[in-house]
């Protein structure tokens, strides 16, 4: 095998992306760059109280230039010529409408203020009264279409956003004459072929998220569509018939984007995917492993065997899909709306009147200092306190929940309060809430006959807080390998740019070769598990809705 093989993975999460040059020989880590987007941060475009989250194409483009410029700029010429292949993943649902050459509303001068006219990130959740029509069309239709996407169909997803976009936007309904998915739209922005009707279309992305299955020939039907809202009407011979999974390749980096990036030519870029399925591979997913995606959100993957499920329907769960993680088994997806998220309302929650009342007391630093200092501390204090099964008891639904059984109309809870009750107490609920959450989701894939017995985890999360993750090895009762490398879902891409670029005959001789491995392991407490099994049930009653 020759030498001086070189790829890269770009990874765009819900905050920022992050670019990372990979030896594809090795999986040596030579050189990263992260790119936090700027409108985003100022919270343009997103209206919280709408549950409305969108974010701007230039954000995107801009971290795609800005990212990889800086990683060419920390290696040497000779690995900047032997680049050989890249990879996306991005965060999804998050689709945009575009114009008859594949350019996102936004870029238009007419809408590029326009929040409709943006991508609709994974988190927006003003689509649940579309998702509740959408689920009842599908039970009473003589297919249903969402029996692929675990039975019942999310406002995080697809059809959804669009739905919704359309009913409130005349002027981008008028002018949107597709829609593309994030992780579709930046592999065709590289390769110059923004087609909407000839760019490629990730199985990831399709499968998951738009109820794309083979047995449906596509999409659901224009008979569905139209019956569901005549806006839609002529909007799926718009779209795409046939999809790609990511160990395939939608071209190379044009003329353009190799002499704006300082890429060599001939630089082969792969479908793309979403975020977590990526991550899933990076990791070293294998069949009967549980891979949870810990950030914001959380993802929880498993792969298996396709014949073995053929004609068996998961309920409950994000979708299965044939290749969605990887290329040669069925993809399963579940998920929590919030994880890190949780404890990020919580912070806020309780900083919101300092900062109120610091203004002209306190230095901009001394906030910052507080902002940064809050959750470290509240994880030190929550690890600390006694652990006993007459403790508060949260549910972890503030973002809605995902699975199982998806109903984005729930909400957050928090019982047992006394007067005795310290922001600790709560954190540690909180944090215990989420863990809960990830046991409800190994009890549906267990209860529906899918065999889990390894779990591996990556994510910000799992770097920073030893408190959650022991916390979830004990609910969970069983060990949780955290992933080595801190870019696991740009890492994941790259063994995909490994593989579509020739270095790999397939996507698990790159795994083989390029994992991280595992640099902790965390075991359950045995004097703890009992009772977070009592703690457990009583989150179980809370949850009966």
């Amino acid at each position: 095998m020759a030498t001086g093989k070189y790829v890269i993975g770009l990874d765009y999460g819900t905050d920022s992306v992050r670019a990372l040059l990979v030896d594809a020989l090795t999986g040596k880590e030579l050189a990263t760059a992260v790119h936090q987007y700027p409108r985003w941060k100022q919270g343009k475009y997103c209206n919280p109280t709408k549950s409305e989250f969108r974010q701007h194409p230039l954000d995107y483009m801009e971290g795609l230039e800005s990212t990889i410029k800086q990683v060419l700029s920390n290696v040497s010429p000779e690995i900047q010529q032997n680049i050989k292949g890249i990879a996306i993943d991005t965060t999804g649902s998050t689709p945009v409408a575009v114009d008859e050459n594949g350019t996102p509303l936004a870029l238009l001068p007419a809408f590029a203020e326009n929040p409709n006219a943006m991508f609709v990130l994974w988190k927006d959740h003003s689509a649940n009264n579309e998702a509740d029509e959408i689920n009842a069309l599908a039970k009473s239709w003589e297919v249903d279409f969402t029996k692929y996407s675990g039975g019942i169909y999310s406002s995080e997803w697809f059809w959804s956003k669009i739905l919704h976009v359309l009913r409130i936007d005349s002027e981008v309904s008028a002018k949107a004459f597709s829609w593309v998915e994030h992780c579709d739209w930046i592999p065709a922005l590289l390769t110059g072929n923004t087609n909407p009707l000839t760019l490629k279309r990730s199985r990831c992305a399709a499968g998951h998220k738009a109820m794309w299955n083979e047995e449906f020939g596509g999409l659901p039907s224009e008979a569905f569509l139209n019956k569901l809202d005549n806006r839609l009407a002529g909007l799926r011979e718009r779209l795409y018939q046939d999809t790609f999974t990511a160990d395939e390749s939608v071209g190379v980096v044009s003329n353009e984007w190799m002499a704006k990036l300082g890429l060599p030519s001939n630089v082969v870029v792969a479908v793309g995917a979403i975020d977590a399925h990526f991550g899933a591979v990076g990791a070293g997913i294998k069949e009967n492993t549980l891979v949870k995606v810990i950030g914001t959100s959380t993802c929880d993957m498993v792969v298996a065997n396709v014949d073995a499920y053929k004609g068996k329907l998961i309920k409950g769960i994000c979708g299965q899909v044939d290749g969605s993680i990887h290329p040669q088994m069925l993809g399963m997806e579940a998920g929590q709306s919030a994880f890190g998220d949780l404890y990020q309302w919580f912070k806020e929650f309780l900083l919101s009147p300092l900062y109120s009342l610091g203004a002209g007391m306190l230095s901009e630093s001394d906030l910052q200092a507080l902002d940064d200092k809050l959750l470290p501390y509240l994880n030190k204090v929550a690890g600390e306190l006694p652990l006993t099964k007459d403790d508060v008891v949260a549910l972890d639904w503030i973002n809605g929940k995902r699975t199982p059984d998806v109903d984005m109309n729930l909400k957050c809870l928090i019982a047992d309060i006394t007067l005795d009750t310290k922001p600790a107490h709560v954190f540690k609920a909180l944090v215990e809430a989420t863990a809960f959450g990830s046991k409800a989701i190994v009890e549906r894939f267990e209860k529906e006959g899918v065999v889990i017995n390894e779990v591996l985890a990556l994510g910000g999360i799992t770097k920073k807080s030893d408190f959650v993750m022991q916390t979830l090895a004990n609910v969970l009762n069983t060990k949780i390998k955290v992933v080595t490398s801190e870019q696991a879902c740009a890492l994941g891409a790259a063994m995909f740019a490994a593989t579509v670029a020739g270095i790999y005959n397939n996507v698990s001789e790159a795994q083989a070769q390029m994992t991280s491995g595992f640099d902790k392991v965390y075991t359950p407490e045995v004097d703890k598990v009992r009772t977070y099994e009592v703690l457990y049930q009583k989150y179980s009653k809370l949850a009966v809705v």
